[in-house]
């Protein structure tokens, strides 16, 4: 199984979650008249457009390439998922500051707030199981490496915003049921307010993180490492290369571009280098199946 279907199970489980907590959160919102069951409803409602633009993302990335995109619009994936992170700032982690000092002004009352807290239970259940389900994902993918540092060298964009936006809803419902449970004991609406702020907060700071990792594949950056080592080594192991000047891979959404420049046996005659050059692409295609374009160029110094 490819990285794009690990990618839309994921957007699939995130989606379904946060549809049904969104109706859930609104309703109990509408009851209570909570700041922090407000600031997550609308926060659940941006992540299921979150997961929208996701789903266009993937599917846009996979178009075939054109005259005027010949590599392809694989960076797609990329741009949807950084507009993804803005609207996890703006919409989702700015409106539940806004709101939460709104509510501080403004000392508003609750009304039956057990409603909002059985709610927001079920919402941790639900974000819980994506979240589960998003890592299972990644599972797959990282095999034996640390979640960190896959985190750090993984070029699939989907699954690092499905994540953040999972692990930032997991701990916005938190703040949310200790804010609304501590209004409730105590009778003071000021920690429901507070917990919209944290909320938000929690927010920007994923938003930023995911924004941050999503601008470096915008800009341009090269295969991951386990995969240039690959594709290094396929190079060197052929008997008729003396010597490797360059090689670089640039990550496009899915798919892998190689140029490589190297220094071919010197008495080997011309046809006989042309088919050798043409049998290490399809080599090296082959043992990486994500190497999509593939540009070997002969030379005699780098």
């Amino acid at each position: 199984m490819n990285e794009s279907n690990h990618s839309l199970r994921a957007i699939l489980y995130a989606f379904l979650a946060n549809l049904g907590i969104f109706l859930a959160k609104s309703w109990a919102a509408f009851f209570t008249g909570s700041g922090s069951m407000l600031a997550e409803a609308i926060h659940s409602l941006a992540d299921c457009g979150n997961q929208a633009l996701l789903y266009l993302g993937l599917r846009q990335s996979q178009r075939p390439p054109d005259s005027e995109h010949p590599l392809g619009y694989g960076k797609l994936s990329y741009f949807w998922s950084f507009i993804v992170a803005l609207l996890l700032f703006s919409m989702g982690g700015l409106f539940s500051i806004y709101e939460g000092w709104h509510k501080l002004e403004t000392h508003e009352g609750l009304h039956q707030p057990w409603i909002g807290l059985l709610v927001l239970a079920l919402g941790v259940i639900l974000e819980s199981l994506s979240l589960r389900g998003c890592l299972r994902e990644i599972d797959r993918l990282r095999e034996e490496k640390p979640l960190w540092e896959w985190l750090k060298d993984t070029r699939n964009a989907e699954l690092v915003v499905i994540l953040g936006e999972d692990t930032a809803a997991l701990l916005g419902l938190t703040l949310a049921f200790l804010g609304l449970g501590a209004a409730t004991v105590t009778g003071n609406p000021i920690y429901d307010a507070s917990g919209s702020i944290a909320i938000g907060a929690v927010l920007v700071l994923v938003s930023l993180f995911v924004a941050w990792h999503i601008k470096k594949l915008i800009v341009g950056r090269s295969a991951e490492p386990e995969m240039v080592q690959v594709i290094d080594q396929v190079i060197r192991d052929d008997p008729n290369i003396v010597q490797l000047f360059n090689l670089i891979t640039i990550q496009f959404g899915p798919d892998i571009m190689v140029a490589a420049k190297i220094r071919l046996q010197p008495d080997l005659p011309m046809r006989s280098g042309v088919r050798s050059i043409n049998c290490l692409e399809q080599k090296i295609k082959e043992t990486v199946p994500t190497v999509k374009w593939c540009f070997v160029e002969p030379d005699c110094t780098d």
